[in-house]
């Protein structure tokens, strides 16, 4: 029998091992996904596949796409909701608004942006404030499953009381109800918030800079990397911002420790609003 050492250390190879074969083969990269997340996950997906080691996982994977779609499913988290954490567009009303009236075009990018909640979010605000026609948001994820969710703009209608909670005290000023028509169970939210909006691909881990944006969403993403991909996709979204550009990151993230943590000023700190200044 193996000692738990050694045990371990057999299981983070099959792992490690697993996670080359999908980057290697499909182009999806784990490598430096927290590594007691990851595992959790992956093992998930070994059960769910009525296997009984990692290593069987792989050779499914490799061999059957299906199941590596599967798997990429496990390893993407999607958890969001509309105007999550309220206070957050409360600040961003207040704080960055303001700044981006003075522009006569704003770009902003959603990195990661699920299945959408937070894109129509934003797009009801900057409606709201004026902004809205001239400006061109750009929505993406590495996840082509929930990148044909967000486009269709249609969500389950028991989230709507919740949502309409969230609107509220984000500051909304409006009748959330007016954003969206009933249908059956769902509700699908009015064609001119996705107007300016633009869905595409894009892989935080191995893709590079597309844009040079005013505002830069990234919330609740790299709580699941490492360290060393953490600075990666820091430096990324550093270099995609414009001068005086805004970053907005998860309430449980930071750019403290980052290689670019000099380079921003705190628009607010408790919420994670940042300007990049040099």
């Amino acid at each position: 029998m193996l000692q738990t050492s050694e045990a371990d250390e057999r299981e983070k190879v099959e792992i490690e091992l697993l996670l080359e074969a999908m980057y290697r083969l499909y182009g999806y990269d784990f490598r430096n996904y927290a590594y007691a997340s990851i595992r959790r996950r992956i093992w998930h997906r070994v059960h769910a596949e009525r296997l009984g080691t990692v290593t069987a996982l792989a050779d499914k994977m490799i061999h059957d796409r299906s199941c590596m779609e599967r798997l990429l499913s496990d390893l993407t988290i999607h958890v969001t909701e509309m105007f999550r954490d309220p206070e957050v567009f409360r600040s961003f009303r207040q704080n960055v608004v303001p700044l981006l009236k003075t522009f006569p075009f704003i770009r902003i990018w959603h990195a990661g942006c699920a299945t959408g909640e937070e894109v129509y979010s934003m797009a009801i605000l900057l409606h709201e404030e004026g902004l809205l026609e001239r400006t061109r948001i750009y929505a993406t994820d590495m996840s082509a499953t929930v990148l044909d969710v967000a486009r269709q703009g249609v969500f389950p209608i028991e989230r709507m009381q919740q949502y309409t909670r969230n609107y509220q005290e984000g500051g909304g000023t409006e009748s959330f109800s007016d954003y969206y028509m009933a249908r059956y169970e769902s509700v699908i939210f009015q064609s001119f918030l996705k107007k300016n909006i633009v869905f595409a691909q894009h892989n935080l881990v191995t893709d590079g800079s597309f844009n040079e944006f005013h505002v830069i969403l990234c919330r609740n993403v790299m709580i699941y990397f490492n360290k060393d991909l953490q600075n990666h996709v820091h430096g990324l979204l550093y270099d995609s911002l414009s001068n005086f550009g805004v970053l907005m990151l998860g309430t449980k993230e930071s750019i403290n420790f980052t290689r670019h943590s000099s380079q921003f000023d705190e628009l607010d700190l408790v919420n994670r609003i940042y300007r990049k200044v040099k």
